[in-house]
């Protein structure tokens, strides 16, 4: 049966290697792992609990890779927004250490478990750089190379002459670098990730939606429309997307973060010459900024970067001329690039910008918050999840678990948080007090 889902128009739903869609779930099935979600978590635990022996059946509502998953930039980046390595010590102590680790491990787990498979993603370990774009944010770049240093990390700080170097130009002052880090194809990895699952035994049930889940017995049961699911241990693995498909699904977890909806495009793909003069070495860029600017090459030389703009009216043609205007700016010889691709998807965003860990009971877990960094982060906590319920004890896992604190109007936030970008803007002009 030839089963149909409608991607959103993107880049990579235009260059990823096809996959088939699996059809839905139906009738009873029995499982010892059910995990809710074929984005990167969830095929990350997914391969790690079938590795370790169980038995697993994901349940996605629509396709593998079809949110934010298959969506982003497809940067590969080994640390947090804004969560600092010495405060997840000072806030989880002996947890807070071992989730540094695993931030600071995610884009190496993330690589390595590409070469593992061959998965064809388009992947590049070529380092992932922050640029800074003050005088006053190159002293912060410099206190986190020395914050990711003490933890056994190899992050760097480059001068600006070396920026310049990498980037070929001197937009910026210097910054942190990361050479772990990197790009690929997102949705090529969801389906690499995908297809690695199945080779290990794993189902993954498209078209799917699960409406409900609660714990029963020894075990937990999931209902989709037309099957019925019990297993010994659940991995909610839903983040941005938690009150999407199904609202009713966990509203407090849907409700503890803001769905932001991230815009990102791609160029045309670059000729030779200016291909070797900007980025020459390919890394991944994300610079200081509150309003960011970003950027990286994808497998056809096309530039893939992105942007926000405050107000709904006319997004996609403001954010794509804004992210226009910031390439010229930063490369004068680029000039103004035309825009081939513009696409969009939510990322979960919190107050703290610190991603959330929540024990569901017995066996079930989730976590929330990806606060845009979430292709190594998530691909690296689904690993961590999946030890939670095949065995390991969690207390000896990066597991910070937190109850869900769900905004009290979260509805208002999620119409209001584009203007949040204004104070960013503000923000990025006034010189840190260090």
């Amino acid at each position: 049966m030839n089963i149909q889902v409608q991607f959103p128009p993107s880049l990579w739903a235009d260059t990823a290697p096809p996959r088939a869609v699996n059809p839905a779930a139906k009738g009873k099935i029995e499982t010892d792992v059910a995990i809710i979600g074929a984005g990167f978590t969830g095929l990350s635990a997914a391969i790690e609990a079938a590795r370790r022996g169980h038995t697993v059946a994901v349940f996605e509502g629509k396709a593998v890779g079809w949110g934010a998953s298959g969506r982003n930039n497809g940067q590969v980046i080994p640390v947090l927004t804004s969560a600092e390595p010495d405060v997840w010590v000072q806030r989880y102590g002996e947890t807070g250490r071992r989730v540094v680790e695993l931030i600071g491990n995610s884009a190496s787990i993330l690589f390595d478990l590409v070469r593992e498979f061959d998965m064809q993603a388009e992947a590049e370990q070529t380092g992932w750089f922050q640029p800074a774009h003050s005088p006053g944010r190159m002293i912060l770049s410099q206190r986190r190379v020395e914050a990711w240093q003490r933890y056994g990390f190899p992050a760097e700080l480059r001068t600006a002459q070396e920026a310049a170097e990498m980037l070929g130009t001197e937009f910026w002052h210097g910054g942190m670098f990361n050479p772990t880090g990197g790009h690929i194809n997102p949705l090529a990895l969801a389906r690499g990730m995908a297809k690695a699952a199945e080779e290990l035994g794993v189902t993954i049930h498209e078209n799917s939606p699960v409406r409900s889940f609660e714990r029963q017995g020894a075990g937990w049961a999931l209902r989709t429309a037309d099957a019925t699911i019990n297993a010994r241990a659940m991995i909610l693995a839903t983040n941005a997307y938690t009150g999407e498909l199904v609202p009713q699904l966990a509203p407090r977890l849907a409700k503890s973060l803001i769905p932001v909806l991230s815009w990102q495009m791609a160029t045309e793909p670059l000729g030779d010459n200016l291909r070797k003069t900007i980025l020459p070495g390919r890394q991944a860029v994300s610079d200081t900024r509150g309003d960011l600017r970003f950027f990286r090459y994808d497998a056809r030389n096309r530039l893939i970067t992105g942007g926000a703009v405050i107000g709904p009216h006319d997004v996609a043609n403001r954010v794509r001329r804004k992210a226009a205007r910031s390439l010229a700016e930063a490369f004068p010889a680029l000039g103004t690039p035309e825009m081939t691709h513009v696409w969009s998807g939510y990322i979960g965003m919190n107050w703290d910008r610190f991603p959330r860990v929540h024990q569901l009971g017995p066996d079930g877990w989730a976590w929330m918050a990806c606060n845009g960094r979430g292709v190594a982060f998530g691909t690296a906590m689904g690993r961590e999840l999946a030890r939670a319920v095949t065995g390991t004890d969690p207390r000896e896992l990066a597991l910070p678990v937190t109850e869900p604190k769900p905004f009290p109007v979260q509805g208002l936030l999620r119409r209001v948080a584009p203007t949040y970008l204004a104070w960013l803007k503000r923000n990025d002009q006034i010189e840190p007090k260090l």
